[in-house]
């Protein structure tokens, strides 16, 4: 069943409570069935998993402090068994026990896990059960994760037969909230798996040797997508770089003749690295991201934040744009601490003279507050969600933040 709405302000889904105690799944439920769901509270886990096997909820509203079995334990199945509901988190332990368990959903491929620090008002029910960024997910990271078997040879024939596929997730300026250009991502449309999200290949590809050719498809791909457009004209686009692409010596200049055919200025293209994979050989990467600056290329340090080598890295190798990992932005709404590491990296590249980009942005107030600390750039669902090149050319000129 969808998580939709209907003309009269009621929502359609099923809401799963699992609390211990009787009465604050009671609660849940009358808001639930007030505005149009079907719900279901329960005070056990084990009458939680027999009801989400034969129910199948949009929704699951969670109690971490469990007698039987705790909030962790269930969210850890829950990410096993791929559901794709949206999920609540609620307790009374405190605000940082529930920031840390988000966290925990979060990187078991839960999207935006809510959290709710009881005791919770019907107002905060409500809001959650409208809200369509908590609406259901799919999780393909998460099925892809030790259930999808690749194969190099199967990398290669997808290569072959253009399997490999490019979505487009736009970046817009903080200050003035106009388009600033896109990220590339690659998928790859499966004959027998369907869609496949790059965790459950790109390591494939890395350990076979296939990366550079990968990498070369998709930088042809994304090249000349970004040319086919007066609308892209002077947008940039940022393309992600394997760490096998840093012993790769004929990188860059393959990279500078595949922007001249495609009639892009090398200063339009940011090449992403992780923090991790700069670190794995500084000197291959000082070697790739010089030669790569010399030819008029901009370099991202990607997933800022969440490495250990970080401020080395900045000192030492040629970057010329920070971007902000994710969780800080999608933990600012509840977290001094995730602010303060915005805060922190926003000044720190001031200082070094780097743009800045903070990915994650998944409601207008974190918008707004990377508006406050002077953030130059965003990315993230609130924005818009990958979309198809055709659509994106779209977006460029009918979106809220259109030029």
């Amino acid at each position: 069943m969808d998580h939709t709405s209907n003309p009269n302000g009621l929502v359609q889904g099923r809401v799963l409570i699992l609390d211990d105690d009787p009465d604050v799944g009671r609660i849940f439920a009358i808001v639930a069935k007030q505005i149009g769901m079907e719900a279901e509270a329960v005070t056990s886990s084990d009458e939680f998993f027999t009801k989400l096997a034969a129910w199948c909820p949009t929704h699951i509203v969670l109690d971490l402090i469990m007698p039987d079995m705790d909030g962790v334990q269930v969210i850890q199945r829950l990410a096993e068994l791929d559901s794709d509901a949206a999920l609540c988190l609620t307790s009374g332990a405190g605000p940082r026990v529930l920031k840390a368990a988000r966290q925990s959903a979060i990187e078991h491929g839960f999207c935006t896990p809510q959290i709710l620090l009881k005791p919770v008002s019907l107002e905060q029910i409500e809001a959650f059960l409208r809200d369509p960024i908590a609406g259901p997910k799919t999780r393909p990271n998460r099925v892809a994760n030790g259930k999808v078997q690749i194969l190099g040879h199967d990398i290669q024939r997808g290569m072959q037969e253009k399997e490999f596929f490019l979505f487009y997730q736009p970046v817009i300026t903080c200050p003035k909230r106009k388009l600033k250009g896109f990220e590339a991502l690659i998928r790859w449309q499966h004959p027998v798996h369907g869609l496949v999200m790059p965790d459950s290949f790109i390591g494939v590809a890395e350990s076979t040797g296939l990366i550079h050719d990968l990498t070369n498809q998709v930088v042809a791909m994304s090249l000349k997508w970004l040319g086919s457009s007066p609308v892209l004209h002077r947008k940039t686009l940022s393309i992600n770089v394997s760490a096998k692409s840093l012993d790769d010596k004929e990188f860059p200049d393959r990279l500078g003749a595949a922007a001249r055919s495609a009639g892009i200025s090398p200063s339009d293209v940011i090449l992403e690295v992780t923090e991790t994979a700069a670190a794995s050989d500084e000197l291959l990467a000082l070697d790739l991201f010089t030669r790569l600056r010399v030819k008029g290329f901009k370099v991202s340090i990607d997933d800022f934040g969440i490495g250990t080598s970080s401020l080395s890295l900045l000192a030492r190798l040629p970057f010329s744009e920070i971007k902000v990992d994710r969780s800080f932005a999608m933990a600012s709404q509840e977290s001094e601490e995730a602010r303060a590491i915005i805060r922190s990296t926003v000044d720190l590249s001031r200082n070094l003279n780097l743009d800045v980009v903070t990915e994650g942005v998944e409601n207008k107030a974190t918008l707004d507050y990377l508006d406050v600390v002077g953030c130059d750039f965003a990315q993230g669902y609130y924005i818009a969600r990958p979309m198809t090149g055709e659509q994106a050319i779209d977006w460029a000129t009918t979106s809220p933040y259109a030029n």
